[in-house]
C-alpha cells in the first residue's frame, strides 16, 4: 500500500477532518521508520523529530536497552494474571520511589487515566469535592481531566461536566488564595503548561502555591505527565523550586517512546485511601509487564545518563538561537520562552501556526502547535540531541521564517 492510498484509507475510516487539515497544512506523509531523534517517511526523506511525540521520545526512537527489556518480556510473560504480584511492576514503583521520593505508585495505561486516578485519589482521601485547576491547563480529554482542564473550547460541547472544579488564573497566586476554602480536595496545576503554550510561571510561584495548599489543607496533584523525566533540566520540574507534590502524574517519556503507560505517585497521606480500599481503583492493564519493563528501562537510561543535563545544556543553546532568529522577524514572532527542551514559539498572530508548521516539514523539521494556543509552535525534542541537531532546527527555523515573511507580505497586498 502507498502514502495516497494509507492517507485516503486515514481519510475515509479513521478522521476524515484531521485527514483535510494535515493535506491543507502540506503535512500528509506517512510515517516508515525511526531512529534515535530521526523519522523517515515512506518516500524515504529524513526528518529531524523536533516535536518528539509531544514528549514521548525523551530517550529518542527505539532506545536500544529499552528495546531489549521490552523484548525479553515479551518471551516470557507479555501480560499478567492479574492474581499474583507482578514482579516489573513491583520494581518500577521502586525504582521510581527511590529516583522522586514518593513512597506509592499506580501503574496506567495513559497521562489522562493518570490524571483521573489522582483526582480520585484526591477526593477519597480528603473526603471533600472542590477541585481547582488552572486557565490554560491541560490534563487530557478523558471526563475528569477534562473538567479541570482551562480552555472552554475543548469544554463547552461536553458540558456539563464534573461538579465541584473552579478554574483560576494560572500563575496568580491571590487568584487561587481566594478560590480556597474547607470544601477543597486539591488544586492540580502543571509545573510548567505545555499545551498552554509552554508557559513558565513566576519564580516563587510553585513554592507559594504549595504553602497556599498546606494552609488550606488540601492536595497539590502536580501533571509531571509532560515536564517530568528530565524535559525541563531537572528529573522532575518541581524541583526547579524545590517543591514536592502530594500527588504526581507522569506519563509519556516513561515508557521509552516504545510501550505507554502513566503512573500516580503519592506521599503515604495522600495514598490513605487507597490503602483503605485497595480493590476501589483499578485498570486491567495497567501495570502490565511489557509496560513497565519499559518503564524501568526508561527509567534507569534517564538516571544513568543524567538526561536532564543534557536536556538543559542543548535546550540554552537551543533557545538561545531561537531567539537570535527571532529578533529578525518581529512581526512575526512574539516570544520564544521555554525550559530545558520544552520550548514555545509564540507567533504574532494565530494564523501563522499551521503554515509555520508546514514551512518547519519543508525544512525536514517536525514542530507542532500547542492545542490550548495554537499561535505557540511547541517544540520538544529527544532530550539526547546534540549541537548538530540544535544547528538543524536553528537553521530550519530560519529558512521557515523567510518563507513566512514573504506569505505575510501576500496577505497583507
Amino acid at each position: 500500500m502507498n502514502s495516497d492510498e494509507i492517507i485516503q484509507n486515514y481519510h475515509d475510516h479513521i478522521n476524515p477532518g484531521l485527514a483535510d487539515l494535515l493535506q491543507l497544512g502540506g503535512l500528509a506523509a506517512v510515517d516508515d521508520r525511526a531512529e534515535g531523534s530521526y523519522v523517515w517517511d515512506m518516500d524515504g526523506n529524513k526528518y529531524l523529530d523536533a516535536v518528539g511525540g509531544y514528549g514521548v521520545f525523551g530517550l529518542g526512537h527505539r532506545p536500544p536497552k529499552v528495546i531489549q527489556r521490552v523484548k525479553e518480556t515479551l518471551d516470557r510473560m507479555p501480560m499478567a494474571s492479574k492474581i499474583f504480584v507482578s514482579p516489573s511492576e513491583a520494581e518500577l514503583g521502586y525504582v521510581l520511589s527511590k529516583a522522586t521520593g514518593y513512597e506509592y505508585f499506580m501503574f496506567l495505561n495513559s497521562g489522562s487515566e493518570a490524571v483521573e486516578t489522582a483526582l480520585k485519589l484526591a477526593r477519597l482521601t480528603s473526603g471533600k469535592q472542590t477541585l481547582i485547576g488552572m486557565t490554560n491547563g491541560y490534563h487530557g480529554i478523558t471526563y475528569g481531566a477534562l473538567s479541570v482542564s482551562g480552555r472552554d473550547f475543548y469544554k463547552e460541547p461536553f458540558k456539563p461536566l464534573l461538579p465541584g472544579v473552579k478554574i483560576v488564573q494560572y500563575g496568580d497566586i491571590e487568584a487561587l488564595r481566594n478560590a480556597l476554602d474547607e470544601n477543597v480536595a486539591a488544586v492540580i496545576l502543571e509545573p510548567i503548561q505545555g499545551e498552554g503554550g509552554v508557559n513558565v510561571p513566576p519564580d516563587g510561584y510553585l513554592r507559594a502555591v504549595r504553602k497556599a495548599c498546606d494552609d488550606a489543607g488540601c492536595f497539590l496533584i502536580l501533571d509531571e505527565i509532560q515536564t517530568g523525566m528530565g524535559r525541563t533540566g531537572k528529573l522532575l520540574a518541581e524541583e526547579w523550586e524545590d517543591v514536592r507534590a502530594d500527588i504526581v502524574c507522569l506519563g509519556k517519556a516513561l515508557g521509552g517512546g516504545v510501550v505507554p503507560i502513566g503512573a500516580v505517585g503519592a506521599n503515604e497521606k495522600a495514598w490513605q485511601g487507597f490503602i483503605d480500599n485497595p480493590l476501589i481503583h483499578e485498570s486491567t492493564f495497567g501495570g502490565n509487564p511489557l509496560a513497565t519493563s519499559a518503564g524501568i528501562a526508561s527509567v534507569q537510561e534517564i538516571l544513568d545518563k543524567h538526561i536532564w543535563d543534557n536536556a538543559y545544556t542543548m535546550g540554552t543553546k537551543l533557545i538561545n538561537a531561537l531567539k537570535s532568529e527571532a529578533e529578525k522577524y518581529p512581526n512575526l514572532i512574539k516570544e520564544v520562552r521555554g525550559r530545558g527542551l520544552l520550548i514555545g514559539i509564540e507567533m504574532a498572530q494565530e494564523g501563522y501556526g499551521l503554515p509555520m508548521m508546514g514551512f518547519m516539514l519543508e525544512e525536514k523539521t517536525l514542530v507542532a502547535y500547542a492545542l490550548n494556543n495554537p499561535r505557540v509552535i511547541r517544540i520538544e525534542p529527544p532530550l539526547i540531541i546534540g549541537d548538530e541537531e540544535v544547528e538543524w532546527i536553528a537553521n530550519a527555523f530560519s529558512n521557515a521564517l523567510v518563507k513566512l515573511q514573504d506569505l505575510a507580505k501576500d496577505l497583507e497586498v
